[in-house]
């Protein structure tokens, strides 16, 4: 596949085919380049979760918040068979962080910035009630809330966004991998492999959604552009038998107070997520014996009947990769907003995205395209990426 392009995206996770769709929204061309398959890197290896991400609201990030929580709106109704809604219960104990009227405040301000929509109410589970909720221990309980966020099939979602893209003409190349690019005049040249020969084709823009690998991804482009400094955090889930009946269960570790999720996945529980740095080949994440360890502590220290060994046996575990600006301290704390970040050009060649949400793919690309905007000429608009349905197949 050659030829020249308005606009090249590489890399096939949600961030990417998000961009395919907006751009061929927009009327533009667009190729996207996927090294191995569509969603094959962290966009299937998330927490499953189209959420508003109400922890952010004690780090002052509401900008993030409000916009995820429209965002999960839009999902629910434009995927419904993808995007559904559950109910999501926070234990609070004598020995929790948060008091219950911390968190009564954090959720009616999520409320707030949901719009007081269907989705936003909340409230507590009478103590009589306490039982039905799927073993969780009751020692030192002193109330349970209870709000709603959404759930997904992150892959299919994907998947789903580029079938979109192709539905309004984007072309997809996999698998293909990037090799190289050359900002020369107007145009970017890129270089990529598939099916065992190396091909070049041009365009007006490059987008780097190549997630843990944009970094590497960005130094492969001449002349050099701006690379942020940047750090890789690996995040991995356990699957167990047994899934929670009543909904997701988001706990609060006793080792470090992080948020964790208790949740149904399929037929099965899934529990996750870690935060610990990652230094090596995006393509060798693995989950790490400390991590297993850890997640499997959060499980049974919630859920007794987890203490027995066969019924806490891990019959599977996957880890993914997150993208945050480098610092100090805990990873936990760290933003979640996305970076976009353009050469240093009046009219931009690349967009590198670095960073984002699962929920907030649709919004992260509509600024890209806004960045892009400069350097493209005008096209007939073709849809709204506010308006496009999303299906499974």
């Amino acid at each position: 596949m050659s030829g020249h392009y308005d606009v090249v995206v590489a890399g096939g996770g949600v961030h990417g085919a998000g961009v395919a769709q907006a751009v061929a929204a927009c009327g533009h061309s667009v190729l996207l380049l996927e090294q191995e398959a569509i969603a094959a890197g962290s966009s299937s290896r998330s927490s499953k979760l189209i959420h508003g991400g109400l922890r952010y609201l004690e780090s002052g990030q509401l900008r993030l918040v409000r916009e995820s929580l429209h965002e999960r709106a839009l999902m629910l109704r434009l995927a419904p068979e993808l995007v559904h809604l559950q109910k999501f219960f926070i234990p609070v104990y004598d020995h929790s962080r948060r008091a219950p009227w911390q968190l009564r405040v954090g959720l009616s301000l999520y409320a707030l910035l949901a719009g007081f929509d269907a989705a936003a109410s909340f409230g507590t589970v009478p103590r009589s009630d306490w039982a039905q909720l799927d073993g969780l221990d009751t020692h030192g309980l002193r109330q349970v809330f209870w709000y709603h966020d959404a759930q997904t099939d992150d892959a299919l979602l994907t998947a789903a966004v580029m079938r979109s893209a192709q539905s309004l003409g984007a072309q997809l190349a996999v698998p293909a991998r990037f090799t190289a690019a050359t900002l020369a005049g107007d145009e970017v040249r890129i270089r990529y492999l598939q099916g065992g020969s190396e091909l070049e084709c041009t365009a007006r823009v490059l987008v780097n959604a190549a997630g843990p690998w944009a970094d590497a991804l960005a130094r492969c482009i001449t002349p050099a552009i701006s690379v942020p400094a940047l750090e890789l955090v690996q995040g991995t889930h356990l699957v167990l038998d047994g899934p929670p009946q009543q909904g997701v269960y988001y706990l609060e570790s006793p080792r470090d107070g992080r948020a964790i999720f208790v949740m149904p996945w399929r037929t099965q529980l899934l529990v996750g997520t870690t935060e610990v740095r990652f230094h090596g080949d995006p393509a060798a994440v693995t989950p790490g014996p400390h991590e297993v360890h850890y997640l499997l502590g959060v499980l049974r220290h919630y859920f007794p009947k987890y203490r027995d060994a066969a019924a806490s046996e891990v019959r599977g575990a996957f880890a993914g990769l997150r993208v945050l600006p480098a610092g100090g301290g805990h990873a936990f704390h760290r933003s979640r907003e996305t970076l976009l970040v353009p050469d240093r050009r009046s009219r931009p060649r690349v967009v590198s995205i670095y960073g984002g949400k699962l929920t907030t793919w649709r919004a992260v690309a509509a600024r890209a395209m806004a960045q892009l905007a400069p350097s493209l000429p005008q096209r007939r608009a073709l849809a709204r990426t506010d308006e496009l349905e999303l299906h499974p197949s």
